[in-house]
């Protein structure tokens, strides 16, 4: 009988392999998913390795993990080659080979993954898809590196987030959804697309703190018309940084970093809050946590 292991496991092991191999320097980022998939997969599994990664033009779906067709042995990642982005790329081989590491026996026929797939990581997504993201971060990004480049105390820039990203080799966005899994610092990062909210995370003390948004399964919700988000039309290109006082983002005065880019149709916000007294809900329907809470706990137990 097959052993299950969880994504975490099978990161963990992956990363003490690399961590071996080349050591914990700058040679060691960013991951070699294609050969680390290939290389590991007919070693461990020689039976059942992976035997093609490829990009082809993929309409609605940015990767999938497919079976070989009949009389050929192993498996195939396939991502959109349309995917401008080398950092989603590499997030989306990443997750690919976390299925088929973690659900190809569950899935025998493989999986198509959407762009929604790798960012949702909230607690009303696929828990498959969930856990194939929990792997891609924790292989790409691993805590004991990252929070060596970025203190857990520190409240980064989106410029020093991005260093990060360079180093990791994935995009901005997953670079700060790993951030915050194991930051302190209440701090909430938005995505909007014409003023409004598409999704929001904040970090575990955030969401304790009742700094958070409500988007899941609710109308839209602008944003302030005098947030950067809501004055895109006059915010330079790149990344800027601007002090709001309360009632901009939440009741209480936060720092706003956002990163205005023409190659992107939304907005990227991060924002930094101060410190502020721990805080409990006094009835579930009050507070919705998301799985980013969950990832957390998961993640500071490593």
């Amino acid at each position: 009988m097959t052993e299950v292991w969880s994504p975490q496991r099978w990161a963990n092991t992956l990363t003490k392999l690399l961590d071996t191999i080349y050591g914990t320097g700058s040679d060691r980022f960013p991951v070699n998913v294609r050969e680390l998939a290939r290389d590991y997969s007919h070693q461990r599994f020689p039976e059942d390795p992976i035997t093609l990664i490829a990009g082809e033009q993929l309409a609605g779906f940015d990767g999938g993990l497919y079976r070989a067709p009949a009389g050929k042995q192993g498996w195939g990642i396939i991502y959109n080659n349309a995917m401008a982005s080398a950092g989603r790329i590499n997030f989306t081989l990443g997750h690919e080979f976390g299925h088929y590491l973690a659900h190809r026996h569950a899935f025998p026929n493989g999986l198509r993954c959407g762009q929604q797939d790798m960012v949702r990581w909230d607690s009303d997504y696929s828990k498959t898809e969930r856990e194939a993201n929990l792997f891609a971060a924790l292989l790409l990004m691993p805590l004991h590196d990252f929070r060596r480049q970025i203190g857990a105390a520190t409240q980064p820039s989106l410029d020093d987030l991005g260093a990060c990203a360079s180093r990791y080799g994935v995009s901005l966005i997953a670079t700060v959804l790993q951030w915050l899994t194991y930051t302190t610092s209440r701090s909430v990062l938005v995505v909007s697309r014409e003023g409004f909210i598409l999704w929001a995370r904040s970090s575990e003390s955030a969401l304790k703190t009742r700094a958070f948004f409500r988007t899941a399964m609710r109308p839209p919700i602008p944003v302030h018309q005098n947030s950067l988000a809501g004055m895109l039309q006059v915010v330079a290109q790149g990344t800027v940084t601007v002090s709001h006082p309360a009632g901009v983002w939440l009741d209480e005065p936060c720092t706003e970093h956002i990163l205005h880019s023409d190659r992107y149709d939304f907005a990227v916000s991060l924002l930094h809050y101060g410190a502020a007294p721990p805080w409990r809900p006094e009835s579930d329907e009050e507070f919705e946590p998301d799985v980013l809470d969950v990832m957390q706990r998961l993640n500071s137990r490593r």
